[in-house]
């Protein structure tokens, strides 16, 4: 343990700074139940020389860094606890992904999938992919099949190891009348809110429940009564007897059981008790015999509590799970709360969790995101103990990478302009042999027709250019890709103010050199389509200059933050002022048609326009819809455009750091997009708009204000 620490606390914050920059199973011992489940049973030990793939990466190996990787290399050498482990083919190491049922996945839970699952395939072991389903009143099948769903797209396969919480219930309910009967558990039959009220504030202690000394007959018959439903929800609980003096929250006599009579979606209406998460956690890990249960970081301070239950519990004590925990994924210009993913679908600023401008991995696959650029983001951005941000052209740059590789080309026209060419030669028509991708030839030919009437993409006409458009304009000239003409412009037709056709004369090309290259479409063989443009949901990097703290494991936690937490109502106002009203354009367009024929799900690169997927929820024999994945790498005033973006995310952080070295009474004065009103200290009292801040939203900015003050006074 002493070994493992030392390795969290130097890999881990090696790994961080580098990363800012860029078991065995147990068989039952017969004192309290046991696991009759076969899966979960050894197969033989095994023996001969340890498995390839369980060895530690080889030095040429370029992978990102990763404290986790160092932990199980360590843990499988020498000496190390799970050295036996190393002769058994495919199970040196067990991890799990335990998600509970309640909610979609997002792009936080695709680190940990990846995590999970790429470890112990690294060395040769295996995942189990586990439903906590501790909780029926906010768990659906739904989502069960939605999760099974997004870890299967992203590559990762379970096998066999496919396990439910709820199916350990019968050992869980003797683990805890085996606490109960070592006088380490007891009934409560305090209400929700003197529990609450007794529990304590964080920097006080707690006060013992009236029934903590109940006797060990009365707990026992009183929590069989709650498992035979003769008791309604709210009158008794079953809680650990710890310590109602502990520092540690998470050690005043946690809740292990509550009464809930609401169907399950697993055992339906067989139980109506229910074990608390914190509960079940570390002995579903003991069960199932996991090696290494991996945890963000939210999870370090009921570590201690994990390891109370396996203390006092009946297990093998050599064989015990060991909880590790790292920093969970922030990425700038992105949301990863639960409740404010929820805030968006339920004010409909987004279609639904699958919207392709959601994070969640239903949303991000149908906005086209390749599932093994999803792995390598998240093999590059590595694993660590310290608080990062990661910039979200990060990921942007891994997915253009692997679609230039892996797309075919296609000729498309957004906001499509009819072109016609006045003196080649109407009815004639030419067919063209056109590579489906520049530097593959294996990925073939396709054919394309060219006559005297093709469409343009809107963005390749400007009817006012500045002198250096080299596309078409008034009396402009371009090369008509692929065909090899040079067209001039001699007529433009509105409809109103908006632009349908151009007409044109035309010249071989190779007489004289012209500066630019458009792209067409066939007006005998394109098809219409509707494309959807997306941008980012937030006008700025949300996560990078007000990193937002971990939101509450429970209720418990989140009341007692009192006042100091914001109302719904700034919550709500905050997240409609920073929503972006142009995350999402729809244009029509014209494409080739070939690409009817096309599934959903068909990703391919409309030359010159970006990468593109045929939408998963679209049929595209009957309507063509397209979601744009990404833009094309770009140059000249778009380039200029895109690096403003990085411009403005290092402007935040300059003014972090700025807002860090100013005089207390001075630091929310400078904020003027954010207050305009302040107290005689300089702490904000109203918002930009002129509205009163709540008590608790200056109670917290006062808090910030006096830790200013505190730390610029001891650097003096």
């Amino acid at each position: 343990e002493g070994e493992r620490k030392k390795l969290l606390g130097a890999a881990g914050d090696k790994a961080g700074k580098k990363a800012a920059d860029a078991g065995k199973p147990a068989k039952g011992d017969g004192k309290a139940g046991g696991n009759n489940n076969s899966n979960n049973g050894e197969k033989g030990k095994g023996k001969g020389k340890p498995e390839k793939a369980a060895e530690a990466p080889k030095a040429d190996q370029v992978l990102a860094p990763n404290f986790l990787r160092e932990l199980i290399t360590k843990d499988l050498g020498p000496g190390g606890r799970c050295e036996y482990r190393k002769g058994m083919k495919g199970d040196v190491v067990r991890t799990r992904f335990p998600p509970e049922p309640n909610g979609y996945l997002h792009i936080g839970h695709a680190k940990s999938i990846c995590l999970n699952f790429g470890l112990a395939k690294e060395f040769g072991g295996r995942t189990h992919l586990r439903f906590d389903d501790t909780n029926p009143a906010s768990e659906k099948q739904e989502y069960i099949d939605a999760i099974q769903s997004d870890v299967k797209w992203l590559g990762f396969d379970w096998g066999e190891h496919k396990y439910y919480a709820s199916s350990y219930f019968p050992q869980l309910y003797e683990w805890a009348c085996h606490l109960i009967k070592k006088g380490l558990a007891y009934v409560d039959s305090q209400n929700k809110d003197e529990i609450k009220k007794n529990r304590g504030k964080i920097d006080g202690v707690g006060t013992n429940s009236p029934f903590r000394n109940r006797s060990v007959e009365e707990n026992l018959k009183i929590f069989q009564e709650m498992k035979e439903g003769k008791h309604p929800e709210g009158s008794h609980v079953l809680r650990a007897k710890i310590d109602m003096a502990s520092p540690n929250m998470n050690l005043r006599d946690p809740l292990l059981y509550r009464i809930l009579f609401k169907e399950h979606p697993h055992t339906g209406t067989d139980w109506v008790i229910y074990p608390i998460y914190d509960f079940a956690h570390g002995q579903e890990d003991q069960i199932e015999g996991i090696t290494h249960s991996f945890c963000t970081l939210e999870f370090d301070a009921h570590r201690p509590l994990y390891e109370w239950f396996l203390d006092n519990l009946p297990i093998d004590q050599a064989k015990r799970p060991v909880q590790t925990e790292f920093a969970r994924l922030n990425i700038t210009n992105t949301v990863l709360s639960k409740r404010k993913l929820l805030f968006l679908v339920n004010e409909k600023i987004v279609d639904g969790w699958n919207d392709p401008r959601m994070p969640t991995i239903c949303g991000l696959r149908r906005r086209g995101i390749p599932p093994a650029a999803m792995r390598k983001f998240c093999e590059a951005i590595g694993a660590t103990r310290n608080y990062s941000v990661v910039d979200e052209m990060k990921l942007e740059d891994i997915v253009r990478e692997d679609l230039d590789v892996n797309c075919a080309r296609r000729f498309a026209a957004i906001n499509p302009i009819k072109l016609t060419i006045t003196d080649y030669p109407a009815g004639k028509s030419e067919v063209f042999d056109v590579a489906n991708h520049p530097k593959n030839p294996a990925m073939g030919t396709r054919k394309v027709t060219f006559s005297n009437t093709v469409y343009i993409d809107g963005g390749d006409f400007m009817e006012n250019a500045p002198a250096d458009y080299f596309r078409l304009k008034p009396g402009g000239e371009a090369m008509l890709k692929t065909v090899g003409l040079i067209v001039k412009v001699t007529g433009v037709k509105k409809e109103g103010d908006k632009v349908v056709e151009v007409t044109c004369t035309h010249e071989p090309a190779g007489t004289r050199k012209v500066q630019g290259t458009i792209g067409w479409v066939s007006s005998v063989e394109g098809v219409p389509a509707e494309v959807n443009l997306y941008q980012s949901l937030f006008k700025k990097a949300e996560g990078e200059a007000e990193p937002e703290a971990e939101e509450p494991e429970n209720e418990d936690d989140e009341e007692d933050a009192g006042d100091k937490r914001e109302t719904p109502e700034e919550k709500r106002r905050k997240m409609l002022r920073d929503i972006n009203p142009d995350s999402r354009d729809t244009a029509p367009a014209i494409v080739e048609g070939g690409l009817k024929g096309e599934a959903p799900e068909f990703r391919c690169q409309f030359e010159r326009l970006g990468y593109f997927v045929i939408d998963q929820m679209s049929t595209p024999a009957e309507k063509l819809v397209f979601n744009r994945i990404i833009t094309l790498r770009v140059s000249g005033p778009e380039k200029a455009t895109q690096r403003s973006r990085k411009d403005e995310q290092a402007e935040q952080l300059r003014l972090k750091k700025m807002l860090e070295s100013l005089p207390a009474e001075e630091m929310f004065k400078v904020q003027k997009d954010k207050y305009s009103k302040f107290d005689a200290n300089g702490v904000p009292t109203h918002d930009q708009e002129g509205k009163e801040l709540s008590k608790g939203a200056v109670k917290k900015l006062k808090a910030t204000w006096e830790k200013q003050k505190k730390k610029l006074a001891a650097k003096q």
